[in-house]
């Protein structure tokens, strides 16, 4: 699963891998997370009123019968297996809203240190990810038009790569990523046709690293503006570093259950 990632958002990237160019009028974010604007790119010939192909819509699919925005925070990814039988995204699948997600990097949490850690995967070339997705058209109350786009994915046992993201027990999942010579196929071929391309992405071809979140510095407690601290350029300093931080989160955390008989100690006060 992929709740957020970096999407391409400069006009000679988006012209040179996927032969479009993104609306002038609106500037996607850097970072992209559920209810976030990012662009997508969909078949020129498919709706009279989509007269260009890369356009800005919500991270997060809503059907025409979602509520309110809120609804996209529990649609950014699909399922694969059940595309057809969720009524979130049948209608987006029935009626070939597939679309491509450019990406430069996808965000995966990686749990092998105990603690989940960010990781960045991206195109071992240096060139973008195309993700397969879905996308759909909902109306707000007062009529005014919302696009908003999904993830597909699929199943990632066995993936070198995906199989280290994700926590131990869930299942392992990774988004649908296309190679660049498939991008106009899946947008204009059948839905038959297009399952072809529902697979995992080699691993050989992908780059996977740790990138951790930068910290955010900490506001100065308000007590400071009556009475100055001593040690406040030392609290500053403290509340930036990453491994004082990450050190004071560990130590938060409950300690695990000892599983297993415990171990004797000594019979009397002598250790020797």
């Amino acid at each position: 699963m992929c709740s957020n990632y970096r999407p391409v958002t400069l006009q000679d990237r988006l012209l040179a891998h996927f032969g479009v160019v993104r609306p002038d009028e609106e500037e996607p974010p850097e970072f992209t997370a559920p209810g976030y604007q990012a662009p997508f790119i969909v078949r020129a010939s498919h709706r009279d009123t989509l007269a260009k192909r890369c356009l800005i819509g919500l991270f997060g699919l809503l059907p025409e019968w979602a509520e309110n925005l809120a609804f996209g925070r529990k649609t950014y990814n699909c399922r694969s297996e059940t595309k057809t039988s969720k009524p979130a995204f049948r209608e987006a699948w029935q009626s070939e809203h597939r679309c491509v997600i450019p990406a430069e990097v996808l965000y995966e949490p990686c749990y092998e240190s105990g603690d989940p850690a960010r990781w960045a995967i991206q195109r071992a070339d240096g060139g973008p990810l195309g993700v397969a997705g879905l996308w759909g058209l909902w109306h707000d109350p007062a009529g005014r038009e919302v696009l908003s786009f999904t993830m597909l994915t699929v199943n990632a046992d066995g993936h070198p790569i995906y199989l280290r993201m994700h926590a131990p027990t869930d299942e392992k999942r990774m988004p649908v990523i296309l190679r660049e010579q498939d991008y106009d196929d899946w947008l204009h071929c059948s839905n038959e046709e297009a399952a072809k391309y529902i697979a995992q992405y080699p691993a050989e071809l992908l780059l996977a690293y740790p990138d951790p979140v930068p910290w955010k510095v900490l506001p100065d407690p308000k007590h400071w503006t009556s009475s100055p601290d001593m040690f406040a350029d030392e609290w500053r300093q403290a509340s930036v570093d990453a491994k004082a931080r990450a050190l004071k989160a560990r130590r938060s955390r409950p300690k695990p259950k000892h599983e297993g008989p415990a171990e004797e100690g000594p019979a009397t006060g002598d250790l020797f």
